[in-house]
């Protein structure tokens, strides 16, 4: 596999806080890497630094041979990187599939109104959502909100998806149906990038896991690697059930 995205000496300064600093790894195109770390660790500021909604003190972001640094969100979502956010920001008084229009109309393949009809009934029926088509947004459930903001991303037709921590606030069952619904999304080719702290769950999907702590790179390497890792388990859990959890895994 060759690298779809690389993150080169990244760096952001808030204040007198590094956020980020120095960082530097590699995503392989049609793989899932999993970014964890303690709270405050520097992932959803580095999330922030990839699809430009701020822009890095130093270092680079190369995404598919082209460097993109500091390129406004709008552009980089033109280029094929689309995001599902922590906190979902469904726009409210659209229906699902306007939602989903929304998406596909600024995304990479820049669609007219007729093709982001067709492809956000594609893609709402892609992650469960067939059904709820025309329900407005705010009457979602949490766990479709959550899917809601999954389908506008990839409506969005990305490469490469960001996903932060679309895993919270969901019971156990609709843990297990959104799995699936990310390994499905990888079986389509789509690469992602994503931020977790269900640790079954970015175990069992992820090929690589990278972990941040105090805004630097603390380890790298595959799920089992990373769980056996002395400096992860004392710098984030604390404990060793990490390795418990990787065994546990499906």
């Amino acid at each position: 596999m060759s690298a779809l995205l690389e993150v080169a000496n990244l760096s952001r300064r808030f204040g007198g806080v590094h956020a980020v600093s120095d960082l530097s790894f590699t995503v392989d195109e049609g793989e899932i890497l999993g970014l964890i770390g303690p709270n405050g660790a520097g992932k959803s500021t580095l999330f922030n630094l990839i699809n430009g909604v701020i822009p890095p003190d130093a270092g680079r972001i190369v995404f598919d041979g082209v460097d993109i640094t500091g390129e406004p969100p709008y552009v980089v979502a033109r280029r094929g990187i689309a995001r599902a956010h922590q906190i979902m920001q469904p726009l409210l008084g659209l229906t699902v599939l306007e939602n989903c229009m929304v998406g596909a109309c600024f995304g990479r393949e820049n669609m007219s109104l007729a093709d982001a009809r067709a492809a956000a009934r594609e893609v709402a029926q892609s992650v469960g959502l067939g059904d709820r088509i025309d329900t407005p947004a705010g009457a979602l459930t949490t766990a479709g909100k959550k899917r809601l903001e999954m389908a506008r991303a990839l409506s969005a037709r990305p490469r490469l998806l960001l996903l932060d921590e679309v895993l919270a606030g969901l019971n156990p069952t609709e843990i297990a149906h959104m799995i699936e619904t990310i390994r499905g999304i990888r079986r389509s080719g789509i690469t992602i990038l994503m931020i977790e702290h269900v640790m079954r769950a970015i175990m069992s999907l992820s090929d690589r896991i990278v972990v941040l702590n105090l805004g630097q790179k603390l380890a790298e390497g595959r799920p089992r690697e990373i769980a056996e890792n002395p400096d992860v388990v004392k710098a984030y859990l604390g404990d060793s059930t990490l390795l418990t959890t990787v065994e546990a895994a499906p």
